[in-house]
């Protein structure tokens, strides 16, 4: 009697034992499958940017040759993508990758103040390019912001908290827009580009 009550104790143990050790590997691997997935948004995010970093240098050529006063917008244009490039984290890339959106909004405002421009066949399959790449980015940017939501909600709600604690899973950023994104940018034709 007194060793199927030792038995039943030590099974007991070993079921609670069992029970922790699973919630502990289930829960680690919960954390590191969504913190994948928020990597995998990320790097569609990036591959959906680098579509749009090869397709605005041929805009901007086309629009060269026909207004050579805009160049502080082809400069900005590459000073954002030259830091998009260097950038490390995905922090820094939707940080650059904002910039370069506002160098980009200018660059089309040049093109609808130019009707003889938007009319070319080159600067017109650009454009439709480019609408479908932004499309994209939108997708890509939500489907990151979603998974980094549900990253970021796993490893705060309790008991998570204290194994995302104990294994260094940190919160990741959300994209956000840039402050001034609501409002459109203005580009003055009238005056010479140093003067802007």
């Amino acid at each position: 009697m007194k060793l199927s009550k030792g038995l039943m104790t030590l099974g007991v143990i070993g079921v609670v034992v069992l029970i922790i050790v699973g919630w502990f590997v289930g829960g680690y691997n919960g954390m590191v499958t969504q913190r994948n997935k928020v990597d995998q948004a990320a790097a569609q995010l990036d591959s959906a940017y680098q579509r749009r970093f090869d397709l605005v240098p041929n805009l901007v050529e086309s629009v060269k040759g026909a207004q050579a006063q805009e160049q502080k917008v082809f400069g900005d244009l590459a000073a954002a993508r030259t830091q998009y490039g260097g950038a490390k984290t995905t922090e820094d890339r939707l940080a650059a990758s904002q910039q370069y959106e506002s160098a980009l909004s200018r660059l089309l405002v040049v093109v609808e103040n130019y009707p003889e421009l938007a009319s070319t066949e080159t600067v017109q399959n650009l454009m439709i390019q480019l609408e479908g790449t932004e499309n994209r980015i939108k997708v890509e940017r939500d489907n990151y912001s979603a998974a980094a939501t549900t990253y970021n909600t796993m490893i705060q709600h309790f008991p998570k908290n204290i194994l995302a604690g104990m294994f260094g899973f940190d919160k990741k950023d959300l994209y956000t827009a840039d402050a001034g994104a609501a409002t459109a940018p203005k580009v003055n034709l009238t005056q010479p580009a140093a003067a802007q």
